[in-house]
């Protein structure tokens, strides 16, 4: 078991009361599984994410890592949270450095030697399909490439557990696809455990060993998919009448919430 939520609810209090965002969550997820996060906006998957990583505590319930919590009351354990990576929407690299000094950055702020650090993060770009940009600036990359960059930022200090955000969601339509390609690659060849947060159906049925459905606010688990496609998977993967089925299932399941 690489991951156990249990029984995490959220509530966020507001001058104008108080907004249940998830409630009484539960879910095991085992070591280099990837798991989809899909439901309506609004539904609770950023915030339960945001717990995962470490970035805002739940209001009840437990976050264990590795069999060890990674919340004690509102204050984070320091040595869970080095096993995790995050990848969100936005990039988010620094303008002023170059892609190599971005991908490095945790290494430094950990105080890494400036040869090591370099050195792994040119490793991690060539893992990514960014060898030989190094020099180069994020204003200089397309979308895509400064999505890889970020996700070999948050792999730099390898992370058993890799969090992602709608990290593609940006993206035009053929890079997206791309990058679902890649991403599958990545996580094999680095042996992670993901989390990876989606709107889009398709995408988390393609990429996810299990597919998690959130329910409208308050964010319960309405059910847990599983995909029982072999990895890795192809963009023809997505002309596999199993894969039409659970599409067409959760799309069902979404729209009867209306």
């Amino acid at each position: 078991m690489k991951l156990e939520i249990k029984d995490v609810s959220k509530d966020f209090v507001t001058a104008r009361g108080t907004t249940h965002a998830l409630s009484n969550i539960n879910l095991s997820i085992f070591e280099q599984e990837f798991i989809s996060l899909i439901g309506r906006s609004g539904c609770g998957k950023t915030t339960m994410l945001r717990i995962i990583a470490g970035l805002i505590p739940p209001t009840s319930g437990e976050v264990r890592i590795g069999g060890e919590s990674l919340w004690s009351g509102a204050t984070v354990d320091s040595s869970v949270i080095t096993q995790l990576g995050v990848v969100f929407q936005d990039a988010n690299l620094f303008p002023w450095y170059n892609i190599v000094d971005n991908v490095s950055l945790p290494l430094r702020l950990r105080g890494v030697g400036k040869t090591d650090r370099h050195r792994r993060a040119r490793e991690l770009m060539e893992l990514v399909g960014l060898g030989g940009f190094e020099k180069s600036y994020p204003r200089e990359l397309s979308g895509g490439m400064r999505q890889r960059a970020a996700i070999a930022r948050a792999l730099s200090y390898d992370p058993e557990l890799l969090l992602m955000d709608e990290p593609f969601g940006a993206l035009d339509a053929l890079t997206r696809e791309r990058m679902n390609i890649e991403l599958q690659r990545i996580a094999s060849a680095i042996k992670a455990t993901v989390v990876f947060v989606t709107h889009d159906i398709a995408e988390a049925v393609f990429l996810g060993n299990r597919v998690v459905h959130l329910t409208p606010r308050p964010g319960r688990i309405q059910n847990v998919t599983t995909v029982d496609i072999p990895r890795p998977r192809a963009i023809e993967a997505q002309s596999d009448p199993q894969f039409v089925q659970i599409v067409r299932d959760l799309r069902i399941a979404l729209d009867d919430e209306e």
